[in-house]
């Protein structure tokens, strides 16, 4: 049984979400900073860093994601759904998110097509990440678990974990 979620795993997530965005935002911007200061809001100061209200623009994303996160991968409001169709429309709300965000903050040209394949290829390489870190952190869970009632077994010497 899952522990009910707090204000304070919220903000978890979001600071998570905030986190890693940060740390490649500020890997983008050592790589291609300096070739892309002025074509885009992101890189106004070159490879110097990221503007501050870049910074709480991608916040706000952060607190938008685990939002949808919350609303599609909790009970509390969606009962009933498969979990593929959960995974599906949490994918195509981060990825309206983002375009939204891309549109109103002016993240680069909307009218050049480079940027959109690059955000595109970049959001893919996000998303097989983020199903292969979850995959393998299942993986890991359920051998815990597994050991974890091998030695309750073993220790009780009970075979079908009755323990009468």
């Amino acid at each position: 049984m899952e522990r009910r979620k707090t204000i304070f795993d919220f903000l978890a997530q979001v600071l998570c979400i905030f986190g890693f965005t940060m740390l490649l935002l500020s890997l983008f911007c050592l790589l291609f900073g300096a070739s892309a200061r002025g074509y885009s809001s992101i890189f106004a100061l070159g490879a110097e860093g990221i503007p501050i209200a870049v910074a709480w623009e991608y916040l706000l994303l952060s607190v938008c994601i685990a939002g949808a996160r919350y609303l599609f991968f909790t009970d509390r409001i969606i009962r009933q759904m498969a979990l593929w169709l959960r995974t599906a429309l949490m994918l195509g709300t981060v990825l309206l998110l983002l375009v939204l965000f891309i549109l109103a903050f002016d993240w680069f040209p909307v009218n050049h097509w480079r940027p959109w394949a690059l955000f595109l290829l970049c959001f893919g390489l996000s998303f097989v990440g983020s199903l292969l870190a979850m995959a393998l952190k299942e993986r890991l869970e359920n051998r815990q678990l597994e050991a974890a009632l091998r030695r309750m077994q073993e220790k009780g010497g009970d075979k079908n974990g009755c323990g009468h």
